[in-house]
């Protein structure tokens, strides 16, 4: 293709599975995010605690913003950004997890991690 035919887009997937094993340390630091967002109503801010307290995954997602991955990257505009947590069952040993499986065999030039 020539480059004037390719998209100037780009969509990256990420999908990180994490260990909580420390709740209340996760569930502590939530809280407080949303003590010190100054711009979240008071409304919102009530229904955002009990939801921090009564799920991780909802603690987890006041902490993360997948778009800082992407703030500083020169030469890149964020277009668009979507992500949500939620508690799953991980079997490392289960083809499910298989990450590799998706895309074919892994290619070592798109590894950076």
């Amino acid at each position: 293709m020539e480059p004037s035919e390719t998209s100037r887009y780009v969509r990256l997937r990420v999908d990180l599975v994490l260990e909580v094993p420390d709740p209340d340390a996760l569930t502590g630091a939530a809280l407080a995010h949303i003590k010190a967002d100054e711009f979240m109503p008071d409304e919102e801010r009530g229904h955002a605690e009990s939801a921090v307290r009564e799920d991780e995954s909802e603690a987890l997602a006041y902490l993360v913003d997948p778009t800082d991955l992407v703030v500083d990257i020169p030469g890149v505009e964020l277009a668009q950004a979507s992500w949500s947590s939620e508690p799953v069952e991980y079997d490392p040993e289960s083809m499910e997890w298989d990450l590799d499986e998706e895309d074919g065999d892994f290619d070592q030039e798109t590894d950076n991690a």
